[in-house]
C-alpha cells in the first residue's frame, strides 16, 4: 500500500512498528536471559550490557522499520 495521506502515512509506520517490535522481542528476551544468567558478570556489568541490548534493540527496530516503510512505498522486491 502506497499512502497517499499523512494518515495513511502514520498507520503504515505504526503497524510496520509494532509487528517490528513483536518480532524482535524474542531475541532481545533472550539476550537479557542470558546475560542475567552470567554469573561471571558484576550486577552493574549485567545491567550494563542489558542497557546495550536494549539500544541496539531499538537501533536495529528502527534501522528495520525505516527499511520496510520505504520498500512499501518504493514498491521494492528483496
Amino acid at each position: 500500500m502506497v499512502p497517499t495521506t499523512k494518515n495513511e502515512l502514520r498507520k503504515l509506520v505504526t503497524d510496520t512498528t509494532v509487528g517490528m517490535y513483536e518480532e524482535l522481542t524474542p531475541e532481545l528476551v533472550r539476550l537479557i536471559n542470558e546475560t542475567k544468567n552470567d554469573s561471571s558478570l558484576t550486577e552493574a556489568q549485567k545491567q550494563d550490557e542489558i542497557s546495550l541490548h536494549m539500544m541496539g534493540y531499538v537501533k536495529s527496530c528502527t534501522n528495520e522499520i525505516i527499511i520496510e516503510v520505504l520498500s512499501e512505498i518504493l514498491g521494492l522486491e528483496d
